[in-house]
């Protein structure tokens, strides 16, 4: 049996919520900090749909589907997150373009502020024993 501690699994939700519009991901030249809806509109959508889920969840008191969600939500992120950095180191193919657009691009903080959202509302259920 699992139970939500409902203050972390709001907390954790708001802070992912946020960070996605609010935070920096991507440092661009030119034209600024990059929030994660203009670095990429699919992983802004998977994540923001992942949340919408773990709210539906939240409401209808499903903990173990919010659990697995949370789960889905944390591995989905560890891919975005190396897909938008596998994307700057290797984008064209060749070396030297990819060398330096390396250099001009650089990942910002909202992914730590995304992740800590997250893995608070991993933590947020725990298993506790059943007394019969």
């Amino acid at each position: 049996m699992y139970v939500l501690n409902k203050i972390y699994a709001l907390l954790g939700i708001v802070i992912a919520a946020f960070s996605t519009v609010f935070c920096p991901f991507l440092r661009v030249p030119l034209t600024g900090n990059w929030n994660l809806y203009q670095t990429d509109l699919i992983l802004f959508g998977g994540t923001i749909g992942l949340l919408s889920l773990l709210v539906l969840f939240f409401t209808l008191r499903r903990v173990s589907w919010f659990r697995w969600t949370s789960y889905l939500l944390l591995v989905w992120c560890a891919v975005a997150f190396l897909g938008v950095y596998f994307k700057i180191n290797n984008y064209f193919g060749m070396k030297f373009v990819d060398g330096m657009l390396a250099k001009a691009l650089h990942l910002k903080w909202g992914w730590v502020v995304l992740f800590i959202g997250v893995f608070i509302s991993v933590l947020s259920v725990k298993k506790v024993k059943e007394i019969n």
